[in-house]
């Protein structure tokens, strides 16, 4: 990276320099000198022009040479290439947001409202407490482990609002490093693209451990808990409240309770992602069973959340990371920590957002709204899976089993496509999605799924 200026000046020919002599410091090209100034990392470049014009050329080599372009990012990079492509069969079923069936972002309609009550109450932009809105660590709280759980009533839950998911597991990923040293983070394989890059960025360490067989397009179960067992006494298990990204392949209850009895063996604390609540299922109860569940065995546990699914939040940043301890001191120290984590990072958090999810969930008639939408949502999801499998059980005639599509749970479906099959989707059919063979269902519509299912019954039997 480097800036050029040409500048030209009349001098005198006495004023120029000879072509015969070259001055110290410079190094004569031709009827050229090429001087460097060291000390202010600049290259000069003076010619003679018949002794009356003079050109100087400077080239400054930028402080920042070293840096190296990054690579662009997986997921968001699928929408990049979506919308330059002119095709008019394309698809965009890389990014997860929720779509109308005709493919269009949705704004709740109980969104709507909570704004306007918002603009009717004349609310100010004043900076929130580095916890952030107490209105909304109330209720998102309560929300997650259900009102009545004594959790809550005993106060043992740390709350603290953060910048949506991500955020939410970045303060909890600095908390490790500062008071777990060392302490090991097992994540699925293979989990949410930015889970890696989080725990680097943060210097927590990491393994992976079984999650997704390939050859059922199912759950690795015996090699999840073979891995969990294995880790180091102590480590903290991310998992997936519901809806597990990408796959969409969550255990059964059973499934959970033993995954729960090995990381009580093993001293292990849970980690919980849960961005799906209310999403995946249309029950905001039972896609927060799993969280509940380890509560309930007195477990402590870090869980973060996110509200740019189920309420569309999409930009707000809105989420909370929660710390559930064994008392209520433990609770208000593991808070303050937070806090402190937060303070340098990035001060307080947005109101806006915040807000939103504290009238909604906080109002009776608003929150009954909000969990019609959220059915309604989840049901289109479940429509369009359906019609999906159906399609290419109609299409395909080899026998494949297709079935997995409907055992997966979600807005994601894992298809099974390696690399060179998930580029001929997009090469061919222009069908833009992640290379690990993950689509996003809530970026496709009915009238799309036979589209789709030709694109995929290609792309897995054409392409090795």
């Amino acid at each position: 990276m480097a800036s050029t200026m040409l500048s030209l000046a009349s001098v005198s020919p006495s004023a120029s320099l000879s072509t015969h002599e070259t001055p110290k410091g410079k190094v004569k090209l031709g009827s050229s000198f090429l001087s460097l100034n060291k000390e202010r990392n600049n290259l000069f470049v003076k010619t003679e022009s018949f002794g009356r014009i003079s050109m100087v050329a400077a080239v400054n080599v930028s402080k920042f040479e070293g840096v190296t372009m990054a690579p662009p990012d997986p997921i968001l990079g699928v929408s990049e290439a979506f919308k330059a492509s002119t095709n008019q069969s394309k698809l965009n079923l890389g990014v997860g947001a929720y779509r109308t069936e005709e493919l269009q972002p949705y704004v709740l309609d109980v969104v709507k409202k909570a704004e306007n009550l918002m603009i009717e109450r004349g609310e100010n932009k004043e900076y929130l407490p580095i916890e952030g809105l107490a209105a909304f660590n109330k209720v998102t709280a309560e929300l997650l482990f259900g009102a009545d759980n004594p959790v809550i009533k005993q106060q043992k839950v740390a709350t603290v609002q953060g910048l949506s998911g991500t955020g939410s597991l970045r303060l909890a990923a600095a908390l490790i490093e500062r008071y777990f040293p060392g302490a090991k983070v097992l994540i699925s394989s293979p989990t949410w693209g930015n889970h890696k890059n989080i725990f680097n960025d943060s210097r927590v360490p990491w393994s992976e451990y079984r999650y997704y067989d390939p050859k059922t397009v199912g759950l690795d179960f015996e090699g999840m808990i073979s891995d969990i067992k294995a880790a180091p006494e102590g480590s903290f298990v991310l998992l997936h409240g519901c809806a597990h990204n990408p796959t969409g392949i969550d255990p059964t209850p059973d499934q959970w309770e033993k995954i729960a009895d090995v990381i009580q063996e093993k001293n292990h604390i849970p980690f919980f992602d849960v961005a799906y609540q209310g999403f995946a299922s249309g029950s905001l109860d039972t896609d927060a069973a799993s969280v509940r569940l380890f509560a309930a065995r007195g477990l402590e546990l870090l869980v973060a959340q996110s509200y740019s699914k189920n309420l569309g939040l999409y930009a707000e940043r809105i989420g909370a990371i929660n710390v559930v301890c064994t008392s209520s001191d433990t609770a208000t120290r593991v808070k303050s920590q937070l806090k402190r984590i937060a303070r340098p990072m990035y001060s307080n958090p947005p109101v806006h957002g915040a807000r939103i999810v504290a009238n909604v969930v906080g109002d009776p008639t608003l929150f009954g709204e909000w969990k019609a939408e959220m059915e309604m949502m989840a049901g289109r999801i479940k429509n369009v899976r359906q019609k999906l499998y159906d399609n290419l059980t109609a299409k395909d005639k080899s026998g494949k089993d297709w079935s997995f599509i409907l055992k997966q749970i979600g807005m994601f479906s894992f298809t099974g496509l390696n690399k060179a099959q998930t580029e001929n989707m997009t090469n061919k059919w222009h069908v833009y999605m992640t290379k690990d063979g993950r689509i996003s269902l809530a970026g496709l519509s009915l009238a799309k799924c036979e589209y789709l299912s030709d694109a995929i019954i290609d792309s897995y039997h054409n392409v090795s």
